[in-house]
């Protein structure tokens, strides 16, 4: 790469001693002569004898992934259920796109207190409390006799999602092994997508009951995933990164022993793990500089970090998916179809292709890597969002160009189009990213902080969408997020470094080199290369 070599490199991102350097080396041995050899290695031991480490990693990783399926249910589930909560509870414009943006902003207070709470209480158990206090916001909203308490048991659920959802791609990305960890960061996403899907034919499931009771089925199914999340904090284990952070470095090892192919492997990412520690506890005894006084007032490389992270985040709402999903239904009626029951069974095929080609993600992004699947990704929705503006507008205007048939099925097409290639790349590689960009002492905050860009960003899409299509009409909307389309690919190629095969304390050093890391990567000229292979 040009950027740093890590045989001879003794300097971490803050300068201190560098990986596998002697101070890693000393706390490896200490940890041994004082902890014995007798019970260290059992839990590893047991599941290399059987040959399931990689298995345990997988599972650890999809069961934690769980909190993402809460996410995407809502999302799904909500674009059906507001046609009959707006009959039943006879609910105004405005109040519908209150009920239906405030989630995604009050999730932020559940990123932003999940980053403290996960580093006091641990990894996994923050993912526990954000199952909890999903629960209770899903019963308040199935009970709801009114808006004002559907709204309050939405701003709950909107917290608990926060916490979940945030903790997630940190969990996974802390216990996953360099060479995978794009895929089980991936996790998320897919969870994500088969929920908006589960969301979608509970819909269509459940349309035929009466308006009082159909949509309160609908969101109380929401709460069959988080009492499976409660059975899944007794079988995975806590991050080995956060065990260190607390000076549990037995307990650490055990963890490594368990989800690592051998020895050799544990010990190379105790001593990374141990060193980014120990220049967490340094720089806590020396500066005693705060984590959020550093991400207001970060060093260079942290700046690239937030930008990268955050931006992302960002992108990934403002392009409009959340828009897409939520108010599917009014996307569809606007290209003609008129029976409810065609429109929620067309949002069923938008959420089967969603989920499809995430698949087609989490088979690439640990083989051709992150930024050709963004490329890939980003101009492919930019094509699709100006195809949708363009039927909806023939829809509406043609006056006869089109067909109304061809008009619905183009503005269908454009639809599965979007989602296709934002699960392709955008959707995950924003999780991934996210995860693993940031050193060990920011990881859990700086997340929480992409978390409140992206959530922000989605609220105000889904809280304004019906506002301005009234005033622009739902094709100019979608011209709008095509342009800003256009913009998140000039962004990737900018600020999006490739992390494929990088351990996580090695891309914090190449983050440090600047953007030297332009020089050597895959660029734009490169997908077409891809394509044809």
């Amino acid at each position: 790469m040009g950027l740093v070599d890590l045989k001879s490199s003794e300097k971490g991102i803050d300068g201190k001693m560098g990986f596998g350097g002697k101070k890693g080396t000393k706390y490896r041995r200490m940890d041994s002569e004082e902890e014995g050899e007798e019970g260290i290695h059992h839990l590893g031991e047991r599941r290399r004898e059987k040959g399931n480490s990689r298995k345990y990693v997988y599972v650890c990783a999809l069961f934690a992934s769980l909190n993402s399926i809460l996410l995407g249910y809502d999302v799904g589930v909500m674009s059906g259920a507001i046609i009959y909560i707006q009959k039943d509870l006879h609910i105004t414009e405005f109040e519908e796109e209150v009920l239906v943006g405030c989630l995604s902003i009050v999730s932020l207070l559940g990123s932003l207190s999940g980053g403290r709470t996960s580093d006091a209480i641990g990894r996994k158990w923050t993912m526990g409390l954000g199952a909890v206090v999903f629960q209770a916001g899903a019963a308040i909203m199935t009970f709801a006799p009114s808006f004002q308490i559907l709204l309050i048991g939405r701003l709950l659920a909107g917290i608990g999602i926060g916490f979940g959802a945030m903790i997630s791609a940190v969990y996974i990305a802390e216990i996953s092994p360099a060479i995978s960890r794009g895929t089980l960061t991936s996790l998320p996403e897919i969870c994500i997508n088969l929920g908006i899907l589960l969301g979608y034919v509970s819909n269509y499931a459940f349309s035929g009951l009466s308006e009082h009771i159909n949509w309160r089925i609908m969101l109380g199914v929401g709460i069959l995933p988080s009492v499976f999340i409660g059975f899944a904090l007794f079988v995975i284990p806590e991050s080995p990164r956060w065990l260190v952070m607390q000076k549990r470095v037995k307990e650490a090892r055990s963890v490594l022993l368990a989800i690592s192919e051998n020895e050799a492997e544990v010990e190379e990412r105790l001593v990374e793990i141990e060193e980014a520690a120990g220049v967490l506890h340094a720089a806590k005894g020396s500066e005693e500089k705060a984590v959020w006084r550093e991400l207001l007032s970060p060093s260079p490389a942290v700046a690239r970090m937030l930008a990268a992270g955050c931006g992302i985040q960002i992108f990934q709402q403002i392009t409009g998916i959340d828009a897409t999903v939520y108010y599917s239904p009014t996307i569809f009626s606007n290209a003609g179809i008129k029976s409810d029951k065609e429109i929620l069974a067309a949002t069923v095929a938008v959420g089967f292709t969603k989920t499809m080609f995430i698949l087609v993600a989490i088979f690439l992004i640990d083989r051709v890597g992150r930024k050709p699947l963004l490329y890939i990704s980003t101009v492919g929705m930019t094509i699709c969002l100006f195809m949708l503006g363009t039927a909806l507008t023939l829809q509406k205007h043609g006056l006869g160009l089109v067909s109304p048939k061809i008009g619905i099925d183009l503005a269908i097409l454009a639809v599965c189009g979007n989602v296709a290639f934002f699960s392709v790349g955008m959707g995950p590689i924003c999780w991934v990213l996210s995860s693993e960009i940031f050193p060990l002492r920011l990881r859990a905050q700086a997340s929480a902080l992409g978390q409140v860009g992206g959530r922000v960003s989605s609220g105000l899409v889904s809280m304004s969408f019906l506002s301005v299509a009234r005033v622009i009409s739902v094709a100019g909307v979608f011209f709008i997020f095509s342009a800003v389309s256009v913009v998140s690919v000039v962004f990737v190629y900018v600020c999006v470094p490739e992390t494929k095969g990088k351990t996580l304390e090695q891309i914090e050093l190449m983050f440090q080199g600047g953007r030297e890391w332009q020089k050597g990567e895959l660029q734009l000229g490169d997908v077409e290369h891809l394509i044809q292979e």
